[in-house]
């Protein structure tokens, strides 16, 4: 299938249905407060396995060329926060990171493949960035006004983001004053792409925001804990930044699933394209060996105390892990068998 023709097709369906990005990220979506499945320890499902699980590709496009990932910082970032984030987006291709790796992470998602059997790049790149330090768009934002935020990144007069609908992702942060709708209640963050009758192309993105404030409990466990786990003791984080550090795992949950389904029409599990189950969505909240349900899996701690499963080029993060469709589990690159 030509990218222009997909294009086409999808600039006619984004015309006619209703503007709801289709991915969301969120630990444990299907778990309530009070389950018993919320309580660590005992027997857990092994990473996820399933023989019931059919990822699919559904013949759109996928991101065989070197990918370029473009921040833009709605809001008031510090510059340490800006660091750990751009550090991570350049850990992804690195080769100098020891085991386990981001850069091993990444291999899963490079297993994924187009319909000539080409391979996710092996190639990300920090791309340009764009700054909305002053709240542009005010700051409580809607699914439709991020994709103006994104447009005004685009066509700013002064140092505008390039186009690049075929390898470019553009990545939309949010502080941590920052609502976004949905935001805690049901997603961490969320990928699509953008309308040409907002943005004046179509182009793959990612939004994920800063919990610190609003809901770390949710979105930068377990960094946090939520009100209804009364006793858990949330873990260090790696960075010293609990919103920040819980961002790290949801980009890497969104720009894994950009790379596999950026027009939401190329892997993905279940038949409606409308309300796919991606790569990342298979494995929410899973981080180690042993993980499912609330628990984690076995992790590594550095000698501060601080938790992690993979290492960048010279920061250690906790980055959820996704689903392998050779083997039809849940992989990464701490795995106790590798």
């Amino acid at each position: 299938m030509h990218w222009a023709s997909v294009l086409l097709s999808l600039v006619v369906v984004a015309t006619t249905m209703i503007v709801t990005p289709v991915i969301g990220y969120r630990p444990w979506p299907h778990l309530k407060p009070n389950s018993s499945d919320l309580m660590f320890g005992g027997s857990k499902k092994f990473e996820g396995s399933s023989e019931f699980v059919h990822m699919r590709y559904h013949m759109g496009p996928v991101l065989t060329g070197s990918i370029t990932i473009h921040p833009i910082w709605y809001g008031r970032w510090q510059k340490s926060q800006k660091k750990i984030i751009r550090e991570f987006i350049n850990s992804i291709s690195t080769r100098d990171a020891k085991h386990p790796s981001v850069a091993g992470w990444w291999k899963t998602v490079q297993l994924y493949t187009d319909q000539t059997g080409a391979n996710i790049s092996h190639a990300v790149r920090l791309g340009e960035e764009k700054n909305d330090r002053f709240y542009s768009h005010g700051k409580s934002l809607t699914r439709l006004t991020i994709q103006s935020v994104i447009k005004s990144a685009v066509t700013a007069r002064t140092k505008p983001l390039p186009i690049n609908p075929k390898s470019g992702l553009y990545l939309l942060l949010t502080s941590d004053d920052v609502y976004v709708q949905d935001f805690c209640g049901q997603v961490c963050g969320f990928h699509y792409f953008t309308f040409p009758s907002i943005v004046g192309y179509t182009l793959p993105y990612a939004w994920v925001g800063n919990s610190a404030k609003l809901c770390p409990g949710i979105c930068a466990y377990p960094f946090a804990v939520p009100e209804y786990m009364p006793g858990l003791k949330p873990l260090k984080s790696p960075n010293g930044d609990v919103g920040v550090d819980g961002m790290i795992s949801v980009i890497g949950h969104e720009v894994a699933e950009l790379a596999t389904n950026p027009l939401v029409n190329a892997w993905y599990a279940g038949q409606d394209p409308v309300a796919p189950v991606e790569i990342a969505d298979l494995c929410e909240g899973i981080y180690g060996t042993g993980g499912g349900g609330s628990y984690t899996g076995q992790l590594l701690n550095d000698k501060d105390g601080a938790t992690y499963n993979m290492n960048g080029i010279r920061r250690r993060y906790l980055v959820q892990w996704v689903w392998n469709h050779v083997v039809s589990y849940c992989t990464g690159p701490n795995a106790l068998d590798q």
